[in-house]
């Protein structure tokens, strides 16, 4: 190995260079998030819309700034094995005592992908496995705060870790809320515990901040049990603050943070530290999914790899094409053994579709930037990935030959995918409906509008309304994943369609009115829709307002108004001011307990069936 001083040098510079790189992005991503707190105080939701949408784009501006310092300054595409291999270990010595080495590997790998080709990827030049562990990183202050109540001085507990978050805003009613927090807390655990000697609350040191709402995040440790929480916390419109619930099942919990809704606002010193606590409540939650939900989209990215790497390890299953209808747009395929799927955009998109490879991708961009509302999945989009031939099923290659030439290659033992989303697998609603009972069908098809109408709220409209395009949760929630065909609900024009103005026209198959290019009828949904009974009944039954203009046309007035609604992550029967208010009979209390501590809607034997959202 070369060790002359020339290399050694460049290697330490170019390793210095990253390293600014990183900690410039990340001190930019944390000033974001850290504003968080004065959004929410001042009510500026426009602002926070804003913010998210504009830091999704910080990590992938700074590593193309490093990048371009990188080829102009050190002309890093030219250097030789050697340097490149001494780079990655200054990179490594540079990383003692960082609070986000994990991080940094992933950034050294971002920009290095960028400049090399894809026959470095390896162990040897970048971090194929991380380098630093993260596991006894400390945080100044620390990550989370304990308190140490006795049962009796619970509620003083809770009030006293609240006030110690340090919002400006004065709360509204903090004794009303924190009884109410008592009341459902108490029946969570069917009467209140021997406090054990370790009874302790344990709290994440800044809150959660998305849309409209901060979210404190802990759980509560007695013995040997442990009781995961979340509360809500609302800013009403005079400007003081009340808690909206108390969320105490770790299921409704993991809710929160699917990857259907926008990522949260989360000043963190530590990461990792934040997502072993996370982990610590919904062990079922990757880290890959906590690393994205808290805005680390890129550390999630590469954690998700790693996982898939790791799982064709020790599985021998095929990719296969994805059951059901399959579209015209993206080669959808999945390994059955893995709950994801993978999109490719093909080659040649098939009339009626009108469209090119650059419009299904800004697409896909509107998705990550926009609000999800919790009805759209997010997606991990990968350029270069290297499968192995003998694991892709010969149907598979086949179709890749030949709708999607262009999109992969084959080298050595492996087939190379140019460009893919990966999604968290559901199963289609095409197919649900199908095996479905009629009260399934009616919950199904009564979310599945309540799917659509969210989407309109938040100005999204999905374009292609067929069941296929949506999928359906664990928990029977309605998810839209189909997006070559979106936009946004303001840019479309509602119309109703004129009667005809002779019975000619009205039996000829051409339309006798004309069509302007944004131009959507909703009566023309009743068509493709509605053919099968059942489902028209409870179509008509909940959702008959989506077929009449008058709905979107409304929606859009409303959002152009400058409304931006409230969307919760958890059932409104919950809310305290809808549960805990007023005076309720028993047969009241038992609904509303239902619905605070009840068990997923789906029955026991569509479950397994049915992928976590």
């Amino acid at each position: 190995m070369d060790t002359s001083p020339g290399h050694y040098q460049v290697a330490q510079d170019i390793a210095a260079a990253l390293l600014r790189g990183f900690d410039k992005h990340y001190r930019l991503f944390a000033d974001s998030s850290r504003r968080a707190k004065q959004r929410f105080e001042s009510g500026d939701w426009g602002a926070v819309q804003q913010a998210v949408r504009e830091r999704i784009q910080f990590y992938d501006q700074r590593v193309n700034e490093t990048v371009a310092q990188l080829l102009g300054e050190y002309r890093a595409d030219t250097l030789d094995h050697n340097t490149l291999q001494q780079l990655k270990l200054h990179y490594i010595g540079l990383l003692t005592n960082h609070k986000q080495p994990e991080l940094a590997e992933t950034f050294f790998n971002s920009v290095t992908c960028k400049i090399l080709h894809r026959t470095y990827f390896n162990n040897d030049f970048i971090f194929f496995r991380p380098a630093v562990s993260t596991e006894y990183i400390e945080s100044d202050p620390p990550t989370y705060r304990s308190y140490y109540p006795g049962w009796e001085s619970l509620k003083e507990c809770f009030g006293r870790l609240l006030v110690d978050f340090g919002w400006h805003c004065p709360f509204e009613n903090l004794d009303r809320d924190l009884d109410c927090v008592m009341n459902a807390t108490e029946r969570r655990l069917g009467g209140w515990p021997h406090a054990e000697v370790n009874l302790q609350v344990q709290v994440l040191q800044t809150p959660f901040y998305r849309n409209k709402a901060a979210y404190i995040i802990g759980k509560i440790i007695n013995g040997y049990h442990e009781y995961p929480f979340a509360i809500p916390v609302l800013r009403a419109d005079n400007g003081s603050l009340f808690l909206d619930t108390i969320l105490l099942d770790a299921w409704r919990i993991g809710l929160l943070f699917s990857l259907n809704r926008a990522y949260f606002m989360v000043d963190m010193e530590v990461p990792s530290a934040y997502v072993l606590f996370l982990r610590s409540m919904m062990p079922w939650k990757s880290p890959a999914e906590l690393y994205t939900m808290v805005g680390l989209a890129k550390q999630g990215k590469n954690m998700f790899f790693r996982d898939l790497v790791r799982h064709l390890r020790h599985s021998r299953d095929q990719f296969i094409i994805a059951p059901g209808v399959r579209g015209l747009v993206m080669l959808v395929f999945t390994l059955p053994s893995f709950p994801y799927v993978f999109k490719v955009i093909r080659d040649r998109i098939a009339p009626p579709k009108e469209m090119d490879r650059a419009t299904v991708k800004t697409k896909y961009l509107l998705v990550k930037w926009h609000d999800r509302v919790g009805r759209m999945a997010d997606s991990w989009e990968f350029s270069d990935v290297a499968l192995p031939r003998s694991r892709c099923s010969e149907e598979l290659i086949e179709e890749l030959r030949s709708t999607s030439p262009t999109a992969f290659e084959a080298e050595g033992d492996n087939i190379i995918i140019r460009h893919v989303y990966i999604e968290r697998r559901m199963q289609p609603l095409n197919i649900y409906l199908d095996r479905a009972s009629p009260e399934q069908v009616d919950q199904a098809v009564h979310d599945w509008g309540n799917a659509i109408r969210e989407l309109a709220m938040a100005n999204i409209f999905p374009g292609d309304m067929l069941w296929k395009n949506f999928g359906i949760t664990r928990y029977g929630r309605v998810v839209f994943y189909d997006y070559d065909e979106i936009e946004y609900l303001t840019d479309c024009n509602f119309r109703r369609i004129p009667p005809p103005p002779n019975l000619e026209l009205e039996m000829s198959a051409e339309a006798w009115y004309s069509v302007g290019k944004n131009d959507i009828f909703p009566e023309e949904f009743a068509y493709f829709l509605l053919g099968n009974p059942g489902i028209r009944e409870a179509f008509m039954r909940h959702n008959a307002d989506l077929i009449a203009p008058e709905f979107w046309q409304n929606t859009q007035q409303s959002i152009q108004s400058g409304k931006i609604e409230d969307f919760f992550p958890y059932p409104e029967s919950i809310r305290f001011g809808k549960a805990f208010s007023g005076t309720r009979d028993e047969a009241q209390e038992s609904e509303v307990e239902r619905d605070l501590f009840g068990a997923p809607h789906l029955s026991p034997e569509l479950l397994s069936e049915v992928e976590i959202e």
